[in-house]
């Protein structure tokens, strides 16, 4: 909207903040609350052994490919040596006789299920913890994804899931929700949102975007599912201290914030100011059908995304541990 207000003036001079909380030269943000006491505390939520992985599959070439960011591609494979290598002259020779395959792939690092860098998205010319954003010319030289992935984050994960929380496969284009909703929806499951737990919100958009196979209307007016931006949420995402939030949906929030039309605000709001590490395009389907099995909405979340020295963002299988 061409008249959508400033980034600024939607959030608040006076927006919440953890900038220097963590000293200025901080590129963790909250995820320094996953200390050793939080890895402790997520593994008591490991009882059965159960483990489910929450990245989609990269670079499927039947139905309707991998769902992106619009403007991104698709993971581009490419065989370097199979068996053909083997087939003409001058072929590579190894004492015994072993073939072998290799291959190549372009990627985009946020072409899959993926850790943004707090760096990722900034407003007025700064980045989390008030990095000046022209160090990310060329390279992300602040607030990178390496950090991040040097950490890797461990710690007790909680999955609240609203589709089936709304009685639905998959919400709808543009539907959304807030705290007072994932807190709703925890208590129908009869679990708590604690401090320090990273919270998994299922949508049902992964799902949505396989059973559709046609990214045509997908991608028509799009504008997906998810939170939407209030003062009120991001105080709670404060006080809760959420280190990390990951959702099924491209980008963690409903595309356009519905009153006035800021494009994803809460990349702003938690990731900027807060240090809220985003995770998108998790494949949460069946680990939620395994929580509403036995209601037992808690486990171990680990995850070690790629070190991509001045990356952007980095794709990651993460696991989680019941």
């Amino acid at each position: 909207m061409s008249d959508a207000p400033a980034m600024r003036d939607l959030l608040g001079a006076d927006a919440p903040s953890n900038w220097g909380k963590w000293g200025p030269d901080d590129e963790l943000g909250a995820l320094n609350y996953l200390d050793a006491g939080e890895v402790l505390r997520g593994i008591q939520h490991v009882t059965s052994g159960e483990t489910f992985t929450l990245q989609i599959q990269m670079g499927r070439t039947d139905g309707p490919g991998d769902p992106l960011w619009p403007g991104r591609e698709g993971i581009k494979r490419k065989n370097e040596l199979d068996e053909g290598t083997w087939d003409g002259e001058g072929a590579p020779a190894f004492p015994g006789g072993l073939h072998y395959a290799d291959d190549t792939a372009h990627i985009f690092l946020q072409g899959s299920t993926q850790y943004d860098a707090l760096g990722h998205v900034w407003y007025d010319g700064k980045l989390w913890n008030g990095y000046d954003a022209r160090s990310t010319i060329d390279a992300m030289q602040k607030a990178s994804v390496l950090p991040i992935a040097e950490k890797g984050i461990v710690g007790r994960g909680v999955l609240i899931d609203m589709a089936r929380h709304r009685g639905k496969d998959y919400l709808d284009k543009g539907e959304t929700f807030d705290h007072t909703d994932l807190e709703a929806a925890a208590a129908a499951q009869g679990v708590a949102i604690e401090p320090h737990d990273i919270l998994c919100v299922r949508t049902g958009w992964m799902k949505y975007w396989y059973d559709l196979n046609d990214p045509a209307k997908f991608y028509e007016g799009f504008k997906e599912p998810g939170l939407t931006y209030s003062r009120e949420l991001v105080e709670w995402f404060q006080d809760r201290e959420v280190p990390n939030l990951v959702t099924d949906t491209i980008a963690n929030e409903v595309t356009y914030e519905p009153e006035t039309g800021v494009a994803l605000p809460l990349h702003c709001a938690l990731m900027r100011n807060l240090g809220v590490t985003l995770t998108e395009i998790a494949w949460l389907d069946d680990l939620a059908d395994a929580c509403a099995a036995d209601g037992r909405w808690s486990f171990l979340y680990v995850a070690a995304p790629l070190k991509v020295v001045n990356g952007t963002g980095a794709p990651v299988n993460p696991i989680a541990i019941r």
